[in-house]
């Protein structure tokens, strides 16, 4: 089947293509700049999506909004770790008492008490899901430069955009049908392509020195696995909440954490891999 034939996929194209061009050029700059604007933009966007995570599930209250703060402040606490490590050594800390806070706002502003334990554990998860994974990508940028966060760029979405198109034309056997029905085998082999094909075109232009091709490909093989994981784990997340998108912020992609779900996996990733190499 031709997939450009149909009116309504070449429309979902085009508002892809369109975001794309507005959102990537925003990205590649604020990474170039880095330090605090690229941590201030990892954070806004780790509070938009876990926003948007905890939505999914219902209206957010008081304590919902805390989780949303908490999350966001990874990506900026990330910044502030003088040795470049992915978290100042005073973290633990700063979650620990986060952890108080939520606990005793859930207790002490009155609700149906039988949600808390659930409500808890949701925000929790936002915490780690949509505010440490992100900060990954704030640490790969202060302790590896510029090149290493390109690359994950280029890993996450080379994959995406193979998927897309494979699985659209060739698609045929399903991967994970429960949890999302339209994703293939033929599209998570064409995404694999995709990504050994991104991580090797960034170490050829400008990673040859610190890293060998051999290591890259072993670097985007990893991505094809982890990517795609973030995708279906954001998947099953959506199908248990009964919605299609995470939000309807960007035009063709659904949410925010629907365009970075393979991301949040894919940083941590390569940031092991590259701590590794050190």
């Amino acid at each position: 089947m031709n997939f450009l034939a149909d009116p309504g996929k070449r429309r979902n194209l085009a508002e892809r293509a369109a975001s794309a061009l507005v959102l990537l050029p925003v990205a590649v700059w604020l990474t170039v700049v880095g330090g605090w604007p690229f941590a201030l933009l990892v954070g806004l966007a780790a509070a938009l999506a876990s926003t948007e995570l905890l939505h999914m599930a219902g209206p957010l209250q008081a304590a919902e909004w805390f989780g949303v703060l908490v999350a966001a402040t990874f990506p900026v606490l990330a910044v502030l770790g003088a040795s470049g490590d992915l978290l100042p050594s005073w973290a633990g800390l700063w979650l620990a008492g986060a952890t108080v806070a939520l606990l005793s706002l859930l207790l002490l502003v009155h609700g149906d008490l039988a949600q808390v334990p659930a409500r808890a554990g949701r925000i929790a998860l936002a915490w780690l899901y949509t505010g440490l994974l992100p900060a990954s990508m704030v640490g790969l940028r202060l302790r590896f430069g510029f090149d290493w966060v390109i690359l994950a760029f280029a890993v996450t979405w080379a994959n995406d955009t193979f998927a897309y198109f494979a699985g659209l034309t060739f698609g045929r056997h399903k991967l994970s049908e429960k949890i999302s029905p339209k994703k293939t085998w033929e599209g998570f082999a064409g995404g694999a392509v995709g990504s050994l094909l991104g991580a090797a075109a960034m170490q050829h232009w400008r990673l040859e020195v610190e890293l060998s091709l051999a290591g890259a490909l072993a670097l985007g093989a990893g991505g094809a696995v982890v990517g795609p994981l973030g995708d279906l784990v954001e998947s099953a997340w959506k199908r248990a909440h009964g919605v299609k998108d995470s939000s309807h912020l960007i035009p063709g992609h659904g949410g925010l954490l629907d365009r970075i779900d393979a991301l949040l996996f894919v940083a941590p990733w390569i940031y092991l891999f590259a701590s590794h190499l050190r």
